[in-house]
């Protein structure tokens, strides 16, 4: 069996050591609820209010602006479902982009079926990237919420998501980005750098834990909730807070936001070896942004195969790589993402994503080279 190599980093990342010992005080000595008025609860609310505070602080936001949140799911939900339904009393047009997570897509696909929004979905180019001037176009008297994400999860493709807010502010249109795959890969100073009134951050990203995420909603603004029970996350967020999983968010973004775990400098010359070396192999077709692109993302796809075989080939030679989003990969459906750019539409079913993290090295680079074209010829023939 081969050695193992791991290029899946954009859909998960393994739990950091620190980050793990941050989590463990919540299992056996702040244990409470923190709603309770007892001491025991009182000492999980101060340890709430704690991460929530340096959250804030990471962030040069406000700790009522801080939701936490189970993932980048429920926070996209939230700020999209949530918003657009408080602002319904004052027009029913959204607009979001063709190749967002579907985390998104979906929210406004039933804002569309099931009450009576208009949603327009705007178009990118050959790269994935949305213009702003088609977003300032597609603006209507009636639009209330614009969404698009800060980075392509399949494609790395890297949005010029201020100038978007920076329209949307200028024309009183609120604005949401899933930054999701931002997070731990590109600078963030602050959270205002988006120019966004509403952030989706999940922690799995970064090598935080599974399950924990967060929405920053600019103040005054209050999103409709979408779930219902106590008034917990300032009567935005009921439940019961999961202090395990919000000690490890808090943890990872102090550890691995402000200065990126994911290393561009170092990252860089491994994905650009990957895509120069994938360009030579006949049939393979690098797609994204050579330029605008998350460092540690390089895409491609296969003509004459489909995402079954490609991942089973690349499987049995020990290479863990990803056909698009891995909330959607079980089933192995086509890329929107890539049907969304242009290409030949057979080619959305044959997208090779390889995204790299802190553990990777040149020499797995090297061999996922060396190996790429007997998989490719597998894949292709079935031989």
């Amino acid at each position: 069996m081969p050695a193992t190599i791991y290029f899946d980093y954009n859909a998960t990342t393994p739990l950091d050591p620190v980050v793990r010992a941050a989590m463990m005080p919540c299992f056996d000595e702040i244990w409470g609820n923190p709603s309770s008025v007892h001491r025991i609860g009182q000492n999980a609310r101060a340890a709430l209010d704690d991460w929530r505070d340096r959250a804030a602080n990471l962030l040069r936001a406000k700790p009522s602006e801080i939701i936490f949140t189970s993932g980048g799911t429920e926070s996209n939900n939230l700020a999209i479902l949530g918003t657009a339904r408080c602002r319904a009393g004052q027009g029913k047009h959204l607009i979001t982009s063709t190749i967002e997570h579907h985390a998104v897509l979906r929210c406004f696909d039933y804002l569309e079926r099931r009450e009576n929004f208009v949603v327009t979905r705007l178009p990118v180019d050959r790269t994935g990237r949305v213009a702003p001037e088609s977003l300032a176009a597609a603006l209507r008297p009636d639009t209330t919420l614009v969404s698009i994400m800060a980075a392509n999860n399949e494609i790395g493709t890297i949005q010029p998501v201020a100038a978007l807010g920076e329209i949307c502010r200028q024309h009183g249109v609120l604005f949401h980005t899933d930054a999701a795959q931002w997070f731990g890969k590109e600078p963030v100073e602050n959270v205002a750098q988006f120019n966004a009134d509403l952030v989706s951050v999940c922690a799995h990203k970064f090598h935080g834990p599974k399950g924990a995420g967060l929405l920053f909603i600019r103040s005054p603004l209050h999103p409709e909730p979408i779930l219902f029970g106590g008034g917990q996350e300032h009567e935005r967020r009921a439940g019961t807070e999961n202090l395990p999983a919000i000690a490890g968010l808090v943890t990872a973004m102090e550890n691995f936001v402000v200065r990126p775990v994911f290393d561009r400098t170092r990252l860089a010359p491994l994905t650009e070896r990957l895509i120069t070396a994938g360009s030579t192999i006949a049939g393979l077709q690098f797609v994204g942004s050579r330029q605008e692109r998350l460092a540690n993302t390089a895409a491609f796809v296969m003509s004459g195969t489909d995402n079954i075989a490609l991942m089973a080939c690349l499987d049995l030679e020990g290479i863990c790589a990803s056909s698009g989003s891995a909330c959607s990969a079980g089933s192995l459906t086509p890329s929107h993402v890539v049907a969304a750019l242009g290409l030949d539409q057979t080619l959305a079913n044959s997208l090779i994503r390889f995204s790299l993290g802190r553990d990777s090295t040149a020499a797995e680079v090297e061999t996922v080279i060396a190996r790429l074209p007997a998989i490719l010829q597998r894949a292709t023939t079935g031989q």
